[in-house]
């Protein structure tokens, strides 16, 4: 305790004053959220994103050289460095910021659909940015989706209760609205996945289950609708049907999976060697490089190798889960859901159409599918993981 007589308190040091610097000295907080850090994530999204730059130069480098394996390492060193800032966030600052965050996700979407927007592959998804960088709203409106269920799902509510209708209707709401947009470019796939999330998010936290089931239902019927409007391109429709009969297209959509099927197939145990896959190197396979990156896994690195990837972005998907086991703050409770569901179904459907038992939707395979805003809205759930492991430590609910 500091003397306080004759004047000479200013002048006389505290305890905490005549402790030496150096090892007796605490750590400043921001250095304590990193040394608290699990970086078993940031580890296992690392790898990820290096055997994606192997994988892309693979498919790439007889066309293009290195110029997509440089960009898609320069990618994942941007997407890292956000995903550190991230972890120097405390969990309020992204709770008070979720609204605005929700919000310019919402307005990314929205200009992609005026003229502002390009067309690419058929879809007005993309925003071109000066300096030759583009940017797909679609990606990063997931990142606000996550945040803005965790503001709707976790605030001033009893967690021994499940949400009722006044939750699970905003919250269908607020997963709807992005989702009705995206499918207007339109964009199925990504459509899709803000579809899973939202689900999966209100029936993890206790909703009954007839909500799960009457929301399954009204997305069957959302994307019967846009067969029939048609709401969709030419070729997104020839996507969907030739999933069921591959020779309604055996030129296009049809001729392209079957060669996906050919590739993984001819990989067997070993796989042919990087660089060695006849249909990678024959360039047999349209888009490989984003939407179908996993058949150059297994052609050239086998089952073995293909199974690797898999475990890995398991591994991602169940510490997302296991973040929102032990964080006791809500919010960053369901953030880590929304995450979890985004990975795991995005890793499903997209591995599903490589091997044929779902319908090929144009999705990325997350941290190895070659594309800037894919990688750069991964990395940032990433951040938001890290973010949420240090959420402050609540007193239990107990009714005040």
């Amino acid at each position: 305790m500091p003397v306080r007589a004759a004047g000479l308190s200013a002048f006389v040091p505290t305890s905490a004053a005549l402790q030496p610097r150096g090892a007796g000295a605490r750590p400043r907080p921001v250095a304590q959220r990193y040394l608290r850090t699990d970086w078993g994530i940031f580890v296992a999204a690392l790898g990820l994103s290096l055997i994606g730059a192997v994988l892309v130069w693979s498919a790439t480098h007889r066309e293009v050289g290195m110029a997509l394996t440089v960009r898609h390492l320069v990618n994942t060193a941007v997407g890292m460095v956000l995903a550190v800032a991230v972890v120097r966030l405390d969990v309020k600052w992204i709770r008070a910021a979720a609204p605005w965050i929700y919000a310019g996700g919402l307005a990314g979407l929205v200009l992609v659909l005026t003229p502002v927007g390009q067309v690419v592959n058929g879809s007005r998804s993309w925003l071109f940015l000066p300096g030759g960088f583009s940017l797909q709203p679609a990606e990063l409106a997931k990142i606000g989706l996550v945040i803005g269920l965790a503001m709707l799902l976790a605030e001033g509510r009893d967690p021994r209760v499940g949400p009722g209708v006044r939750e699970v209707l905003p919250a269908w709401a607020l997963g709807g609205i992005p989702a009705g947009l995206i499918l207007a470019q339109p964009d199925l796939g990504t459509t899709l996945v803000l579809g899973a999330m939202t689900i999966g998010v209100v029936a993890v936290c206790g909703a009954r289950w007839w909500w799960t089931l009457a929301a399954i239902v009204g997305v069957v019927f959302a994307v019967v609708a846009a067969l029939r409007v048609p709401l969709l391109d030419p070729y997104q429709v020839d996507r969907l049907l030739a999933f069921v009969d591959p020779s309604l297209d055996p030129e296009g959509i049809g001729y392209q999976s079957a060669q996906v099927r050919l590739a993984i197939g001819s990989g067997g145990w070993t796989g042919a060697g990087l660089g060695q896959g006849r249909q990678t190197q024959g360039g047999f396979v349209p888009f490989q490089e984003t939407d179908f990156i996993f058949s150059v896994s297994a052609e050239e690195a086998g089952f073995w190798g293909a199974c690797g990837v898999v475990l890995l972005l398991g591994f991602l998907i169940l510490r997302a889960l296991w973040v929102s086991l032990v964080t006791d703050d809500p919010f960053g409770r369901v953030m880590a859901v929304g995450v979890a569901c985004w990975f795991g179904f995005q890793t499903f459907q997209n591995i599903g159409m490589n091997l044929g038992l779902m319908p090929v939707t144009g999705l990325p395979l997350p941290f190895l599918s070659y594309g800037g805003s894919s990688m750069l809205a991964c990395w940032l759930a990433i951040g938001l993981l890290a973010s949420a492991q240090h959420a402050p430590r609540r007193a239990r609910w107990q009714g005040q």
